[in-house]
């Protein structure tokens, strides 16, 4: 069985929590798209580097040209130390709708050669980017043949694209048992052939990553199966991890087609690939995009995941991407255009508990996904790995507790020192440790994990970890024990916001507010390639923000279909404007210290599939509206045609600060000085409404809405409203330098609010 796996490659798998050339399956060698490249036949130096090559249009169009034509013009733009044929094998990949390019292996000095040439635009090396359920439906409020799942027609009809580590074609969670036929606008190709292939579920399956162990789309990693049956994986009955979150595994949007573009493996995802992925996806006709994986902050003109997504939505395809795992530290983020939804990652109201009972009395919950049944209750011998002093002692690093007397005991450990859980769990059962407690990092402080370990262990909090250590210090016969509880669900803390969820404001653009939006990221069951625990079909638990893309990106997918006319801008101020900024428990949404998680974490909150069906009125946008925008940031000309893919003369355009970028929320930077934007609504819902306005200012600022009510008569009618910042005394600021409101507008039955933060200078 090919995807038969050594335990500890399994293991290693499970910790993670986002190239080049694309190899061709020779069954397919004459259906296959004219530019998509074959590699096969490439035997090129390791030394070389892959450049991302971006050119003038050609003078007979680059649209209109045949690949074989483009690809020989592209060749005739080669340095002459890559005429032969051999050589010339080395163009990649064609790109011809995320941008007029292509990819190539050279050396750095045919590299400046080439980018001396008068057609071409710039010439870079590629970067590496990184990869960012049986309940989260009920969660969300998705029910059979009820509200959204009823008015989606669970997503039927729709294509969602994923760029990923390829996907498991023959588990269950893809079934196209009563799954109609793809669109008659897919243009897509399946690379599977034999048991494992595609069908009325998967309809398209691509590999374009070089060097992989096999030609084939299949996901050796999990990451890439795991975020496809979030998306929109069918109905799968027992779906469990070690007997736990038992239940009916399934999707946001089951009925939906998938079509996975395998771009990354174990070794991150290049540049190069990630463009041929989303460049396929847009000319094989998707209709959502969900990408799980993301870079460093860049200009949006030198992005390469902003320009695909933005040739995306001039298609009309919506695009989702996780805002990265680099929390809880302000300005982290990864995809920040505004065209992009940006989703950060939160907690969900399921736990699987095991508790750490101390010789004391005292009782520290945590998690832990490994629950054996027949560990003893009786208290045993604690000690804390650290106490020597040893930092690597404290991590429990491999090899590091050699010398601790740690057999027959508890051994408290520590979360970091760039050691996996597993890897600390596997140390202390190496040294003789019965059991292990995981203390969390004080950046993790309240927000622990569930997780697979190889011995009895538990994860808890940083404060139950500080309270652990002070009694072992109290007492020369410290004792503790574990007890398993099993899944629990109803958590009233749910959702919170994950410690590792990246932070905004936006490095990019501060004047947009990133993360637009929260969804469930931590401790996800869904589809796995292998089994883990022997039982089949195969699921796992994980955690990150590409948990949360895909539900997202799922999500849209219902709307979509739902709302078949509403723009990737309309969909995504539905899911915006009515988020839910309140917990289970109805109080404000914590974050990782359990504090009240500000606006640059939420972003407007947490996602409500049910009444982003109906949100009465969005903030609409047009591919063209980002020009003035773009213009504002003071990106040359030149940068903004290669945002655009067209010509473009800041001088000929009225300018707009980021602020006045019709966008469901606020994000201002406030001096002294009072500041003044517009936006501009559209009716979605009923007519003959009337909605007045009503606002919660920022500490120290002032808020004026002109008009102050508006009156809807006609579905699509548009209306413009002023807002105007004013500085308040500063005093009312406090220490803060930032703070956050909204504005909203209300009906009889709608509530349409956006989220305003404000950044003191």
């Amino acid at each position: 069985m090919e995807l038969a796996l050594p335990l500890a490659l399994i293991f290693a798998l499970i910790s993670v929590c986002s190239t080049t050339s694309a190899h061709q399956n020779p069954e397919f060698a004459e259906a296959i798209e004219e530019h998509y490249l074959p590699t096969e036949e490439i035997n090129v130096p390791n030394s070389l580097l892959t450049y991302i090559v971006r050119v003038e249009k050609s003078d007979e169009g680059g649209d209109s040209l045949r690949s074989k034509d483009l690809l020989a013009w592209y060749r005739s733009l080669l340095p002459s130390s890559l005429e032969s044929d051999q050589n010339q094998r080395r163009v990649i990949f064609l790109y011809r709708n995320v941008m007029d390019g292509f990819a190539v292996e050279m050396t750095p000095e045919e590299a400046e050669a080439l980018e001396e040439k008068e057609e071409v635009v710039s010439v870079r090396p590629e970067r590496t980017y990184s990869l960012h359920t049986t309940h989260t439906p009920t969660f969300l409020g998705l029910q059979q043949g009820l509200g959204l799942w009823r008015n989606s027609d669970v997503g039927k009809g729709i294509i969602i694209g994923l760029l990923d580590t390829g996907i498991t074609p023959d588990h269950p969670s893809f079934s196209d048992e009563g799954m109609p036929l793809p669109p008659a606008k897919w243009n897509g190709l399946c690379e599977f052939s034999g048991r494992r292939t595609c069908n009325n579920k998967l309809i398209g399956a691509r590999n374009f990553v070089k060097n992989s162990n096999s030609s084939l789309p299949l996901d050796s990693f999990g990451h890439g199966t795991h975020t496809a049956s979030t998306a929109a994986g069918r109905f799968v009955q027992g779906a469990n991890v070690f007997g736990n979150a038992n239940g009916t595994a399934v999707g946001m949007a089951p009925d939906a087609h998938l079509a996975m573009y395998k771009v990354c493996d174990l070794s991150g995802c290049l540049e190069s690939a990630i463009l041929a992925g989303m460049d396929t996806a847009i000319e094989d006709g998707v209709d959502v995009l969900s990408l799980s994986l993301g870079g460093p902050s860049l200009p949006f003109f030198d992005d390469s995941i902003a320009l695909g997504a933005f040739r995306a939505i001039q298609k009309g395809i919506f695009v989702s991407c996780s805002a990265g795992n680099s929390g809880p530290a302000y300005a982290t983020l990864s995809n920040e255009a505004p065209w992009i939804l940006t989703v950060g990652a939160s907690t969900i109201d399921r736990r699987i508990l095991a508790t750490a009972k101390l010789g004391n009395g005292q009782l520290f919950i945590g998690e832990s996904i490994f629950q054996p049944h027949n560990f003893t209750p009786t208290l045993l011998p604690l000690v804390y790995a650290g106490a020597n002093g040893n930092s690597s002692s404290t991590f429990c690093a491999p090899g590091s507790l050699k010398n601790v007397d740690v057999t027959g005991k508890v051994v408290l450990c520590e979360v970091g020192g760039f050691v996996r859980s597993i890897d600390k769990g596997q140390e202390v059962k190496n040294a003789g440790g019965i059991a292990m407690i995981l203390m969390n990092s004080v950046i993790g402080d309240f927000n622990p994990f569930a997780e697979i370990h190889v011995l009895p262990a538990t994860h808890v909090s940083y404060r139950a970890g500080l309270a652990i250590k002070s009694y072992i210090n109290s007492t020369s016969t410290p004792t503790a024990t574990i007890l398993f509880g099993g899944t629990a669900i109803g958590s009233l803390f749910a959702p919170a916001v994950t410690s590792f969820s990246s932070r905004g404001p936006s490095f990019a653009s501060p004047g947009i507010l990133k993360p637009d939006i929260i969804g469930p990221g931590q401790n996800i069951l869904a589809a796995w390639p292998v089994s883990l625990d022997n039982s089949v079909p195969s699921f796992n638990i994980i955690s990150g923000t590409s948990m949360s893309c895909p539900h997202l990106a799922g999500i849209a997918a219902l709307l979509k279909n739902s709302h078949p006319d509403w723009s990737p801008a309309a969909i995504k101020s539905a899911i915006v404007t009515s988020a839910n900024t309140v917990n289970l428990g109805g109080n404000s949404i914590l974050d990782q210290r359990l504090l009240p998680a500000d606006v640059f974490a939420t972003g407007a909150g947490h996602v409500n599939p049910l009444k982003a069906n109906d949100p009465g009125l969005v903030y609409d946008l047009q591919p063209n509206d980002y020009i003035p925008y773009l213009c504002g940031l003071n990106y040359t000309d030149k940068e903004i045609g290669l945002i655009l893919n067209q010509n473009v003369e800041c001088s000929e355009v009225k300018t707009i600060p980021e602020a006045q970028l019709n966008y469901p929320s606020f994000s201002i930077r406030l001096g002294s000085t009072p500041q003044f934007y517009t936006r501009t609504l559209t009716n979605v819902g009923a007519t003959n409404v009337t909605y007045f306005s009503e606002m919660d200012p920022p500490l120290g600022v002032g808020i004026s809405i002109s008009p102050a009510e508006i009156t809807f008569t006609e579905v699509k009618q548009k209306v413009t409203y002023s807002v105007g910042f004013i500085p308040g005394d500063v005093k009312f600021r406090g220490n803060h330098t930032f703070s956050q409101g909204s504005i909203r507008w209300v009906s009889r039955k709608y509530s349409v609010s956006i989220p305003v933060a404000a950044v003191y200078l």
